[in-house]
């Protein structure tokens, strides 16, 4: 068996950082849009990428795929969705296995209303506090580390076939 790579005090150091950072700005995201537009975040991570799709729609496994969710979370958080008129979810008209999730005109609503404020909240808890210069390295980064990621979007024994169009 190998030693374990343990961290050393600068690795802990960032790592504590990273993990508080995120924890506090989700949390200080969440509590401006809650209060400032009834939504949630899960309600405004789904919502927004309804929003700039094509017709407000998206297959099922598109929308989860688009912000990490397993199925079932996403399931969950469409039916409550569903019930306060935000989304509906329709039949795929070419795979009667899969499902579509559209933005309601109440939700296009809900989030074009919201958005303004959140976008000022990312601004002023992230954006504000680095350079133009920190932000490109920071993109750098972030998207290093995230292409070491193994994507557990789509695990390859869960993939469907690619010709399928619509399958949740």
């Amino acid at each position: 068996m190998t030693e374990p790579r343990w961290l050393d005090a600068r690795e802990a150091q960032l790592w504590q950082a990273y993990r508080d950072t995120q924890r506090e700005l989700t949390r200080v995201l969440e509590g401006r849009l809650i209060s400032n537009s009834g939504l949630s975040g899960a309600d405004y991570a789904l919502l927004h990428p309804l929003s700039i799709a094509a017709d407000g729609i998206l297959r099922t496994r598109d929308l989860g795929r688009s912000v990490g969710w397993e199925r079932s979370r996403l399931s969950h958080q469409v039916s409550r969705m569903e019930k306060r008129g935000l989304v509906s979810r329709e039949d795929c008209a070419s795979d009667a296995r899969g499902s579509m999730v559209r933005l309601t005109d109440l939700g296009r609503k809900a989030v074009e209303a919201a958005a303004p404020d959140h976008v000022e909240a990312v601004r002023t808890y992230f954006f504000d506090h680095l350079t133009t210069a920190e932000q490109q390295q920071l993109t750098t980064l972030f998207d290093r580390v995230l292409g070491g990621i193994p994507s557990a979007a789509c695990p390859a024994a869960e993939c469907e076939d690619p010709a399928t169009d619509c399958t949740e």
